[in-house]
């Protein structure tokens, strides 16, 4: 193993794959270790420092917070609770805008919104936004002014910038790109469903990851946006390419390539049945890799442009501790992609053989510490280096499923 990936170790089965050493959210969050306080000391604490806590008798910050990673100028609505020794606050972030909000081990980026509702495990990135009643379980990352409307379930899903998700949506296990801007933004409809789960097997399995638009080319938000009609439904694994609109009131079964309108009919199935998997599993297993492909080049996307972007003034910064706990999530995404591919095979009891990550080539952008936004920085990408970045990132998506052939299905 080479490259960013130096400190990677490959681990049979659900133990964990990544990071032997301490993380450095974990180093952080040690080495700021309090002694015991009581609630009223440390809203005070917090208070004193300028976090804007609107109703002290209403909100509930637990003994494992370090407060230092609550951030001057964040606000702190009625009905807030925090819990989580890795949770960032960062400055200008607001919890509970609309009614009660949980936050556990979760990085609330500068400026984001959790309007209410529950986020663990979880990274916003700034300007991000969590609608009412949001339900964000672990393994989510919402990049830059990606956002939810209300009633919004979340599992191991990334939204890259500016991607918007309806009301009523429950999307597990995704990956969702596309789109240039705030105004031309990928867009899932209201009543929108991922179906993660399939009845196949003895237990049935979620080896079902699905791929909205994708990495390599968008993370460069210079690709078209895709629309996912409203009172739909996916059943992953799945990929819909950049430019397509699908048409509401539909259940997707199949791919849908870039560029079209796709809408797919109904269709009447009465058979014998049972619930042992038949035929080949090749398809499944692809599709699996080249979703852990993409996470592993999103990966490298953060540890070999977006932190080293990072001034070295601001390294202790609350925007280096929502990079590093994004880089924590995708680690997290990869070892939940790895685990449930080895129940659907059935390898050994569910357990693959150790992950082989790709060899992580230099990075061809000029990544150079900077205070210009990320989003900015993009903008003003030459289309050489984005074609050079787009190569690079797509280099390491196919170099993954090469590493990882699983022989015969």
């Amino acid at each position: 193993m080479t490259g960013n990936l130096a400190g990677i170790s490959g681990i049979v089965g659900g133990a964990r794959l990544f990071n032997t050493e301490p993380t450095e959210t974990a180093k952080v969050a040690s080495s700021n270790a309090m002694k015991h306080t009581s609630l009223h000391d440390r809203l005070d604490l917090l208070s004193a420092k300028g976090v804007e806590i609107i109703d002290p008798r209403q909100t509930f910050i637990d003994d494992t917070v370090h407060l230092d990673r609550i951030f001057p100028g964040s606000v702190l609505f009625p009905g807030t609770r925090i819990s989580g020794a890795t949770t960032v606050i960062a400055p200008g972030a607001k919890i509970g805008s609309e009614g009660p909000a949980t936050i556990a081990d979760t990085a609330i980026g500068e400026n984001a919104e959790v309007a209410s509702g529950y986020v663990t495990g979880s990274v916003l990135l700034t300007k991000a936004r969590i609608g009412a009643n949001g339900h964000i379980r672990a393994g989510t990352l919402l990049e830059e002014e990606a956002s939810t409307a209300h009633a919004v379930g979340l599992k191991h899903t990334i939204l890259t910038s500016y991607v918007t998700l309806g009301s009523l949506i429950n999307c597990c296990d995704c990956l969702i790109s596309g789109g240039r801007s705030r105004s031309n933004h990928t867009e899932i409809g209201s009543g929108f469903i991922h179906f993660n789960f399939t009845p196949w097997g003895e237990n049935g399995d979620k080896a079902t990851p699905s791929l909205m638009g994708g990495v390599p080319k968008g993370v460069f938000l210079r690709e078209q946006r895709i629309f996912l009609g409203g009172s739909s439904g996916m059943v992953g694994p799945n990929r819909v390419g950049f430019g397509s609109f699908t048409v509401a009131g539909q259940v997707i079964r199949s791919d849908v390539p870039a560029g079209r309108i796709y809408s797919e009919s109904p269709r009447r199935v009465d058979a014998p049945w049972d619930f042992r998997l038949g035929g080949s599993r090749r398809s499944r297993l692809d599709r699996n890799l080249e979703y852990i492909g993409h996470l592993f080049a999103l990966r490298a996307w953060y540890t070999s442009v977006r932190k080293p972007r990072i001034p070295s003034s601001q390294a202790p910064s609350h925007l280096a501790m929502t990079i590093e706990a994004a880089i924590e999530v995708l680690d997290g995404s990869i070892v939940e992609r790895w685990t449930r591919l080895g129940q659907f095979l059935g390898h050994n009891g569910g357990q693959l053989p150790p992950i082989r990550p790709p060899a992580i080539p230099p990075c061809p952008l000029p990544a150079e510490p900077s205070s210009v936004s990320h989003l900015d920085w993009l903008k003003s990408l030459a289309d050489e280096d984005v074609s050079a970045g787009v190569r690079w990132l797509q280099d390491i998506v196919d170099a993954f499923a090469a590493n990882n052939k699983l022989g015969d299905c």
